[in-house]
């Protein structure tokens, strides 16, 4: 039992001591098994019950003095936690001066045998109570602390509490007046000196005193590093020495305190600015603690014995070098650094590269990975999250070359070359997957600053290329390396290739991905090196690749390769494996071949090519994606692989093939016609049902980019082509995929709509392409438009109804797609490729022929819609995205009549009650096709001139008579946020519809007012969007706060007498409030700005009659608190101070209710 610490004025009675075995009874019945989740409400209630009793806190240090059941002393500091956070303001003070002096003897007493998380809440009690009441009340409470430090015997209870200080000091919660925060913080900085001086001391005590007793340390295969790079980094024989003084061995009470003034000096560097209060004593005492993170040695020597004591005392030694390069890192993230610290900075540097030539160095007991392997251990840090010592070093390597490495390169006496070199080992010899990836970004963020560099000096571009070009052909050598079995195999082989992470890529494609991006920026810096490096490789796989063919024999049920031994199974599928990757790195590499460097890297890129195009043929010509393998299940994938990547690293040139065809095709167009009919005979097989989809799509996709970036004249005139026209348009053909189908229709429309380059005008043959176009459509929308013939006769709307259905059933089988969603996804590809020409010649060309043959189909969709919208909306989805595509597209060549009737379609079909069905249940197929539809009236409203301008009242009654009402006060944001957004295009593009603007009143602004049309229109689309504010919604608030800052910014919003007469203070008051209930915690800076932006239309107004009118409508709060609250928000009109007002005034007013909820009843306030 502990002993009771007596206050004077407390008195043992028997009261207490039965209220302390009754609690006791109750939290151990509370944390029982058997106790049901009923009983422990009773007893929940009845424990808060007995907290909210003046006086509690009596009992509660009674309790805290007189027990050793933890649950019982951990609910006591609950109550005392509460009664300082939540009440304090109305504790008598005769009872804070009480609490004041008991609870610290209490800790001063007991620390040494309370629980350590016990310990940690007291601790944090008593700080709590110093953020209330120091200095003022409580005076001594950061003497108490320092003093606590300075004394042996209880310096580790004062580092505790210093910790627990910064925590809840330097960065309070709300539950502080903005002025109470900046009291606070500017006291702390004041001690900031003392503090720093103190925690230096303690641990260059401990590490002098523990170096004399290792003054002879015993022979070590780490000794004697201080090499000549050592020496280049340092500058200085004599920092050298001291950086390698044996690591001396520390008792446990020694760690214990040295760990603690570690965290100690992270928190604090985590917000105090950069000073020389951080001197260079501190920082080379902080630099020895790190050697503890990467000495092996010191961690053999823990572990000798086996016991489990000495493997703690290794994981303490671990976690001393993870605190260390904590605070290192804390002031590596600070981007803000004063001239005179950064001396300081580049020591800081110096000693932490000394650090990693030291991991990095091989010698006879380690290899630099079995040394990572061991510092990659993880340890626990007192409570946080368990790290290991090279995850805290490559943090500050990334810190290193994100922030400093632009102010430190300057510097002649850091070897900038000799960073790379040692990064170069610590990279590739990195234990995991995860710590590789997080090198390869510091490199890619090296080589961002290095391209970026070159650009900004074109001048000495050479010399500074010449300084890394060693170190960059060696990182991109490495990197190809890492990614082929060939070299690598063990470790990608543990490569998950079939889980999808956040991102939908496998841990393999993530690992290949970030690889190639390396690849391609030292591309970008060193293309000769690169090409030369890369294409030897690739080259080598190939062969394998394209010598597979004479193993292809002939057996009773195909083609079957006669490669069966597991050896050369094995090495066909990592040489397969490989030529994929490499195939992806060359295609990454298409982009650095063409513009301005077109002709100097010509040749390299048509020996790319031309393997390519060889390659692609082959695969198509022999089917070895068909071929019977003795390994199925692992061959088979990778042939088909291979031959995707192929094909996708063809179609990555297809702009280098543009620029060939546009530049020097005449005086070599054998050679460019041989390139792209070759691809084509490449790709046509695989224009297939039969073909696996990946292939397949490949295919596809090599087909669209050819038709439409390179389209040479002759195109159409290749029998492949000639066959996919064929295959494509012959009904009894069986279909494509539906993704495939629509690239392939995509592509063969491209080769008839867009036109030839390098021919004019005259040349372009449009009649005939023109109407081969029109055929092309009208076949493959044959069976669509029959449905028109059924669709005339009213009687006979029931068998129109039975033939969507007939046509919707496939083989037997119900599929939802085929083939009328099919055939709106083809013309909807066709009208968005056509009518997003870069040249607007061509755009115009392509409506017109669109508006000849796509107006029956208009007219067969518009008379389908209704009958499928009762039918599946799964295809009314399909058909209000074609129309959608048809508006974006096509809107104008439609007409006003024809737009007209689609509209009246539209209207007539979404009324009140098919649009409730619709939207009330969420996320569904319903809920899209509104959104579909109010996306189609978005394209309306937004068309300049006249010719929609009618539409406007119908679409405005629409959404607030029909649509809003239905998902006003619904919590889901299903339909919302497009709605939202169709109110905002009404606005921004009709702005005259609700405000006649003249020449003379815009020439004499001020004189007169803009006259007001619509005005009820207007002001409900307002409240409209002030009522999607007081939702929880935070993207919608988002979205609508945009809108309303955008219409201002174009349309002056807030300063429209109607806005600013009866709506804008409404508004300001919502955003104010919004603040103030921490909904949209989030948006704090959006919401300031735009508070700004409205209070500054009048700012006078604002600060006479709004500030007043809503301080005296907060409840919560007294009077007196209101004046404070109004004095304190000055009357600045600059956004930095207001936006700062505003959160010092929510801020304030958060707290002064929390103070006055606190009080007991009956409080007199003066």
């Amino acid at each position: 039992m502990i002993n009771l610490v007596r206050c004077p004025s407390e008195e043992h009675t028997a009261s207490e001591e039965a209220s302390l075995r009754a609690l006791e009874s109750l939290m151990t019945e509370f944390f029982h098994n058997c106790t049901t989740n009923e009983r422990k409400r009773e007893i929940e209630e009845l424990l808060n019950n007995f907290a909210q009793q003046i006086g509690a806190w009596r009992f509660c240090l009674y309790f805290l003095s007189s027990t050793r059941n933890d649950y019982v002393m951990m609910y006591s500091l609950t109550v005392f936690e509460n009664l300082i956070n939540k009440m304090w303001l109305g504790v008598p003070s005769q009872d804070k001066m009480e609490i004041r002096s008991c609870l610290p003897k209490l800790l001063l007493a007991h620390h040494k045998t309370l629980p350590y998380f016990i310990r940690n809440k007291l601790c944090k009690v008593i700080v709590d109570i110093g953020r209330q009441d120091w200095p003022m009340f409580y005076h001594d409470f950061f003497t108490n602390i320092l003093q606590l430090i300075q004394s042996p015997v209880t310096t580790p209870l004062g580092l505790i509490m210093l910790k627990t200080t910064s925590e809840e000091l330097a960065c309070p919660r709300e539950d502080l007046s903005v002025a109470r925060k900046e009291e606070l913080r500017k006291l702390l900085l004041d001690q900031v000196q003392t503090v720093l001086g103190l925690l230096t001391g303690i641990l260059e005590s401990i590490w002098d005193k523990h170096s004399v007793t290792a003054a002879t340390p015993p022979p070590s295969p780490t000794s004697g590093e201080s090499g000549d790079l050592l020496s280049s980094l340092l500058q200085s024989p004599s920092a050298a020495k001291l950086l390698n003084q044996p690591i001396p061995i520390l008792d446990t009470e020694s760690e214990y305190i040295c760990s603690l003034a570690l965290e100690c000096l992270a928190h604090l560097f985590s917000w105090i600015p950069l000073s020389t209060s951080i001197t260079p004593s501190l920082l080379t005492t902080i630099f020895h603690f790190a050697r503890f993170g990467c000495d092996t040695r010191v961690r053999k020597m823990c572990s000798v014995n086996g016991s489990s004591q000495n493997s703690v005392l290794g994981q303490e030694r671990g976690r001393l070098g993870v605190l260390a390069m904590s605070c290192i890192n804390e002031l590596m993230s600070k981007n803000c650094v004063p001239m005179e610290f950064e001396e300081y900075l580049l020591r800081m540097f110096q000693q932490t590269f000394y650090l990693l030539q030291k991991i990095t160095k091989e010698n006879n007991a380690h290899t630099v990975k079995s040394r990572l392997e061991e510092l990659d251990e993880r340890v626990l840090c007192w409570g946080r999250q368990a790290e290991s010592y090279i995850e805290k070093f490559t943090d500050f390597l990334r810190l290193f070359v994100s922030v400093h490495l632009r102010r430190i390169e300057s510097y002649s006496q850091f070897p900038v070359v000799e960073f790379l070199a040692l990064l170069f080992k610590y990279t590739f010899h990195q234990p995991t997957h995860e710590g590789y990836f997080s090198c390869l970004d510091i490199w890619t963020l090296f080589l961002d600053y290095l391209t970026s560099k070159i650009k900004s000096r074109l001048a000495d571009k050479e010399a500074v290329l010449n300084r890394y070009e060693d170190a960059l052909v060696l990182l991109l050598t490495e990197v190809l390396n890492r990614i082929q079995f060939r070299y690598n195999q063990a470790q990608l082989e543990e490569l998950d290739d079939e889980t999808l992470d956040d991102d939908q890529q496998t841990e393999w494609q993530r690992y290949l991905r970030q690889s190639l991006e390396v690849v391609a920026k030292v591309m970008e810096l060193l293309p000769t090196h690169a090409f030369s490096t890369l294409f030897p490789v690739l080259q080598d796989n190939l062969e394998v690749y394209l010598g597979l063919q004479q193993f292809v024999v002939t057996s009773g049920t195909g083609h079957r390769l006669n490669i069966t031994a597991e050896n050369d199974c094995r090495r066909l599928h990592c040489s397969l494996r490989d030529l994929s990757s490499l195939l992806q790195a060359v295609g990454r590499l298409a982009e650095y071949f063409i513009g301005d460097v077109f002709a100097a890297r010509f040749n390299d890129a048509l020996t790319v090519v031309e393997r390519l195009v060889k390659v692609t043929l082959y695969g198509s010509q022999i089917k070895l994606y068909n071929i019977e393998t003795a390994v199925p299940s692992v061959l088979k994938p990778d042939l088909i692989d291979v031959h995707a990547q192929s094909l996708a690293a063809l179609q990555a040139y297809a702009h280098w093939l543009a620029q060939f065809y546009s530049e020097v095709h005449r005086q070599n167009p054998e050679q460019f016609i041989s390139l792209v009919s070759t691809a084509l005979e490449a790709i046509t097989p695989l224009i297939s049902s039969k073909v696996q989809e990946k292939l397949l799509l490949s295919a596809c996709h090599l087909l669209v980019s050819l038709a439409t970036t390179v389209r040479p004249v002759f195109l159409i005139s290749i029998p492949a082509v000639q066959k996919v026209f064929n295959r494509i348009t012959d009904t009894s053909a069986q279909r494509l995929p539906d993704k495939a189908q629509v690239l392939v229709c995509r592509a063969l429309s491209n080769v008839l709509l867009l036109p030839w380059p390098n021919l004019p005008e005259s040349e372009q043959q449009w009649a005939v392409r023109s109407t081969n176009h029109a055929s092309l459509i009208s076949a493959l929308t044959r069976e669509y438009r029959q449905l028109k013939s059924n669709a005339i006769l009213p009687q006979r709307k029931v068998q129109l109804e039975d033939k969507i259905l007939l046509l919707w059933v496939c083989k037997g089988h119900f599929h939802p797609r085929l083939p009328v969603s099919s055939s709106i996804k083809v013309l909807s590809s066709s009208v968005v490729q056509g009518s997003q020409s870069d040249h607007p010649s061509d755009t115009q060309r392509f409506r017109r022929y669109c508006r000849k043959y796509l107006w029956r189909i208009y007219q067969v969709s518009t008379d389908l819609l209704s009958v499928a919208a009762r039918i599946r909306a799964d295809v009314t989805d399909e058909m209000l995205s074609f129309f959608l595509t048809l508006f974006q597209g096509l809107r104008v060549q439609m007409g006003v009549p024809f737009t007209e009737q689609i509209i009246q379609t539209f209207l007539n079909m979404f009324t009140r009650e098919q649009l409730a069905e619709s939207i009330l249940h969420e996320g569904s197929t319903g809920c899209r096709v509104v959104e579909k539809f109010l996306k189609i009236l978005q394209v309306v409203v937004q068309e300049p001139g006249q010719v929609f301008k009618p539409f406007l009242p119908s679409v405005i009654s629409l959404c607030m008579e029909q649509v809003y009402p239905i998902i006003a006060e619904r919590s889901s944001p299903d339909v919302k946020a497009e709605l939202f957004e169709l109110l905002f295009r009404v606005l921004h593009h009709n702005w005259r519809y609700f405000f006649k603007s003249s020449v003379l009143a815009s020439v004499q602004r001020g004189v007169a007012e803009e006259q007001m049309e619509n005005e009820a229109q207007f002001s409900a689309i307002m409240q409209a969007f002030g009522q999607s504010f007081l939702q929880p919604d935070i993207h919608l608030f988002k979205q609508n706060l945009f809108y309303l800052e955008t219409l201002n910014t174009k349309q002056k919003l807030y300063h429209k007498k109607i806005f600013r007469t009866t709506m804008l203070f409404q508004f300001v008051n919502v955003l104010l409030q919004v603040l103030v209930h921490k909904s949209h915690d989030l948006l704090q800076e959006e919401i300031g700005i735009a508070t700004y932006n409205m209070a500054s239309v009048d700012f006078d107004g604002f600060y006479s009659a709004f500030l007043p009118e809503f301080l005296a409508s907060c409840d919560g709060v007294d009077s007196n608190q209101k004046n404070v609250l109004g004095r304190n928000f000055k009357m600045d009109r600059d956004l930095p101070s207001f936006t700062q007002n505003v959160h010092r005034l929510v801020n304030d007013l958060r707290y002064y209710r929390l103070c006055n909820d606190s009080l007991p009843p009956g409080t007199v306030k003066l």
